[in-house]
C-alpha cells in the first residue's frame, strides 16, 4: 500500500505524541520503520530519525542523520529546526566549535523563536566563553521586552567590547 506523505506525517506527528511510551531502542526502531516508508525524496524522513536518536540519547547517530537530512535537502521549518537540534547535539558530542558555527548560521523562522540564540549561548558558555554566553543569551530575549530594549542592548554589548 502506497502512503501519502500526509499520512506519513500524521504518523510521524503519532510517534511524537507517543514517545514517552517508548524505551531507547524501542522508539529508535519505531521511527526508522516510519522513515523508510517516507514517500518524499527529501530529508524529511533521516530529520525525523535524527530528532528520535538524538531525543533517546544516541548523539553520535543523531549527527551522521542530521547531516544526511542537510545533504537531501529541507523545508524552512524542518531546516530552522535541524539547525537548533544539530547544533544541540554538536555540543553535547564536544563539538563546539561546529556547534558554534551551526548555531551562528541557523536560519530564523517562526518554529524556532529564540531557540537557535539560547542553544548558542549554551555552547559558548560550554567553550569557556561565559561573557558572550551572556551577551548572546540576553541578545535573545531582547525582542520580547515591553520596554528597556535599549538599555538591554548596550548592556548585553559592553559584555564583549574589551574582547572584540
Amino acid at each position: 500500500m502506497t502512503v501519502t506523505i500526509e499520512q506519513w506525517e500524521a504518523s510521524v506527528a503519532s510517534l511524537w505524541e507517543r514517545f514517552d511510551d517508548f524505551g531507547r531502542e524501542e522508539g529508535v526502531s519505531a521511527m526508522r520503520e516510519l522513515a523508510e516508508s517516507c514517500p518524499a525524496a527529501d530529508g524529511r524522513a533521516a530529520f525525523e530519525l535524527a530528532g528520535m536518536y538524538d531525543s533517546m540519547g544516541f548523539e553520535a547517530e543523531a549527527g551522521v542523520e542530521y547531516e544526511r537530512a542537510l545533504e537531501l535537502g529541507l523545508d524552512d521549518a524542518r531546516h530552522a529546526q535541524l539547525a537548533v537540534q544539530y547544533g544541540s547535539t554538536l555540543r553535547n558530542l564536544g563539538r563546539l566549535d561546529e556547534a558554534i558555527e551551526v548555531l551562528r548560521a541557523a536560519p530564523t523562522h517562526a518554529s524556532t523563536g529564540s531557540a537557535p540564540r539560547i542553544v548558542l549561548a549554551l555552547a559558548l558558555h560550554s567553550a569557556g566563553r561565559k561573557d558572550e554566553a551572556l551577551r548572546v543569551s540576553i541578545e535573545a530575549q531582547i525582542d520580547g521586552l515591553p520596554r528597556y530594549q535599549r538599555s538591554m542592548r548596550n548592556y548585553a554589548a559592553a559584555l564583549t567590547v574589551a574582547a572584540a
